[in-house]
């Protein structure tokens, strides 16, 4: 590594957190003019909205936008090295776009070592408390319905739901399914169901219960009784953001648990698992195309690259959201649209590094 190597890394790391600082100050702004009304509303002081709520708030989205953070910054240091000729008397000296490239990634890998690590074994111990205080102070308790639920509580269990009101803990069409050597045993169906916070049991209304023989089957109606079924409440209730509370081998376990479980929390966690994986590689693929993009003077200045730059990092973010939408409420695997963006922009960085070496 020679003195230019050092040069740039230094320029690339510093620019790097002094937009992050900055755009954090404009956040954090936009965010308490937001939220102003919550803190007064439950009387909170400065310390304890600083204390259990900012400083959780801030790795999260500092490392949830770290590659626009990166790439908006290498955009702006080189398109500054590109307008004060230092790019051209780089490469006029004999040295060649790619070697120019070299302290860029090794900047680039250092950072997306730094934001596997952060996002994947000390964020979400911060997470839990950040989304604490969201639920406590921020978040109005809605009405959430779930529809056509599937669980497998067991190898030879199955039970559905029509539909689930996890405010008023009621399922309604429920029905149990027992099966032994592939066979069905016997079925219970039932109106409603609903949780009984005090029993710690389900109370079943308006049941059936057929017990299939080899003689026949036995048929059993009642109105109301008290069941202790394998499942609580918690298992209906999908909370997204509780992956973010999850390290990466949690992570790993909840989504084999949810998976056996059918619950349809697991692509929620599988999503979060490959956005960690993915996001990382994120700000290798954008800084290499920020580079290609600046690293040539052109008439609009440093204002023209950043304009594109803008563009090109929003439009990352959009295509991200685009497709992870896809995976939630679609059939799309969770992998193909969390890393649909990356290889976008690794292709588009292939046409940014051909065009910048042809001229």
């Amino acid at each position: 590594m020679n003195k230019l190597d050092r040069y740039i890394i230094k320029k690339f790391l510093g620019t790097f957190f002094y937009c992050l600082i900055l755009l954090l100050m404009i956040v954090i702004v936009i965010d308490i003019s937001e939220k102003i009304d919550d803190f007064m509303e439950h009387q909170l002081g400065m310390y304890t909205v600083i204390a259990d709520y900012y400083l959780h708030f801030i790795p999260y989205f500092a490392n949830l936008f770290s590659p626009l953070f990166i790439f908006i910054s290498v955009v702006f240091f080189t398109s500054k090295m590109a307008s004060n000729s230092e790019i051209i008397a780089i490469f006029n000296s004999g040295m060649s776009f790619k070697r120019f490239l070299r302290p860029f990634i090794i900047s680039s890998f250092f950072l997306a070592i730094v934001s596997f690590v952060l996002g994947n074994y000390i964020i979400p111990d911060s997470n839990k408390a950040r989304i604490d205080f969201e639920n406590k102070y921020l978040k109005s308790k809605k009405i959430e319905l779930r529809k056509n639920i599937h669980l497998q509580t067991s190898e030879n269990q199955y039970i559905y739901l029509e539909g689930y009101n996890s405010k008023r803990n009621i399922g309604y069409k429920f029905s149990v399914e027992n099966f032994e050597n592939g066979k069905l045993k016997n079925k219970l169906r039932a109106n409603y169901i609903q949780w009984n916070k005090d029993t710690k049991n389900w109370s079943i209304n308006k049941y059936e219960i057929r017990t299939f023989l080899k003689g026949g089957e036995i048929l059993k109606r009642g109105n109301k009784t008290d069941t202790n079924l394998l499942i609580l409440p918690t298992d209906f209730v999908v909370q997204t953001n509780l992956a973010e509370t999850m390290k990466f081998n949690e992570l790993n376990e909840n989504i084999t648990i949810e998976t056996n479980l059918s619950s349809g929390k697991a692509k929620f966690y599988r999503i979060e698992k490959h956005k960690r994986i993915a996001f990382p590689f994120a700000i290798i693929i954008l800084s290499i195309i920020a580079v290609a993009l600046s690293s040539k003077k052109v008439k609009g200045g440093i204002g023209m690259n950043l304009g594109l730059g803008l563009l090109i990092s929003f439009s990352y973010i959009l295509f991200f959201q685009f497709s992870s939408t896809l995976a939630i409420n679609g059939d799309l695997k969770a992998w193909i649209a969390v890393w649909i963006p990356n290889f976008l922009y690794i292709i588009l960085g292939i046409l940014f590094l051909r065009r910048t070496q042809n001229n």
